[in-house]
């Protein structure tokens, strides 16, 4: 389920022209790989590299610019 921030934000999406051409554009273009053989491809790497270790402590910065 999204969140109402999630939905505003495909909603805005949606609305934007060039976001839209671009992916009118990629789907167009010719892959060399469909998205089923991309995703057994990923769980694939995924099952010989294993799961990744994330790390919860802040990453500490100081040029942060909002």
């Amino acid at each position: 389920m999204l969140s109402p921030e999630e939905k505003r934000e495909m909603l805005e999406d949606a609305g934007d022209v060039r976001r839209r051409d671009h992916f009118r554009a990629a789907q167009a273009r010719p892959s060399f790989m469909s998205l089923d053989s991309y995703l057994f491809f990923l769980r694939a790497v995924q099952v010989i590299f294993g799961p990744f270790r994330q790390s919860r402590r802040p990453t500490p910065t100081k040029l942060n610019k909002l």
